[in-house]
């Protein structure tokens, strides 16, 4: 993968332009966002939940972080990309995140909207990630062909995924 911008990793500058294996890109933000991912989804939906302010602190301090990084890594057309798909799939992220919850007996009527916010954005910065991983995994990023294969293939998997999950959620 070509690199966007500057980006630092193990003390080690990776210049703009530079190519980098995905190993030194995916393992690491792959387990450090499900980390961050899974600890802000406890906070929001937690029985006894942290402030709020602390929650949007947490998060988004952590969120904003990935952002930058995710325009140094894979450019800033991407990342626009990222929020207008994040636009489009609030109803599937919805249905998701309504499905998890109801693993703990709620659901996403039980919290105030703006409790959202933080595990909504982890959930688009992580299924971003996941859709490069496709790309580079398959050794698509540059042959046309093979990426729109492994494209279809992901926006084929998601919406299965979001539409077992609503009807898992009791919606359908």
């Amino acid at each position: 993968m070509k690199l966007h911008g500057d980006i630092t990793i193990n003390n080690r500058l990776y210049s703009a332009g530079t190519e980098v294996p995905w190993f030194t890109i995916y393992p690491f933000f792959l387990l450090h966002m499900a980390v961050f991912g899974v600890s802000g989804f406890f906070m929001a939906y937690a029985i006894e939940r942290p402030p709020t302010l602390f929650l949007y602190l947490h998060g988004g301090i952590a969120i904003a972080i990935y952002t930058m990084l995710y325009v140094a890594i894979f450019g800033l057309d991407e990342v626009k990309w990222m929020a207008i798909n994040a636009g489009l799939g609030v109803l599937g992220i919805y249905s998701q995140i309504d499905w998890l919850l109801a693993g703990f007996g709620k659901t996403i009527g039980h919290y105030p909207y703006y409790i959202h916010v933080i595990p909504f954005a982890y959930f688009v910065l992580y299924t971003f990630l996941l859709r490069h991983a496709v790309i580079d995994l398959t050794g698509s990023r540059e042959d046309p062909v093979r990426k729109r294969g492994a494209e279809v293939g992901y926006v084929v998997l998601s919406l299965a995924i979001s539409a077992a999950s609503w009807f898992a959620g009791g919606h359908g």
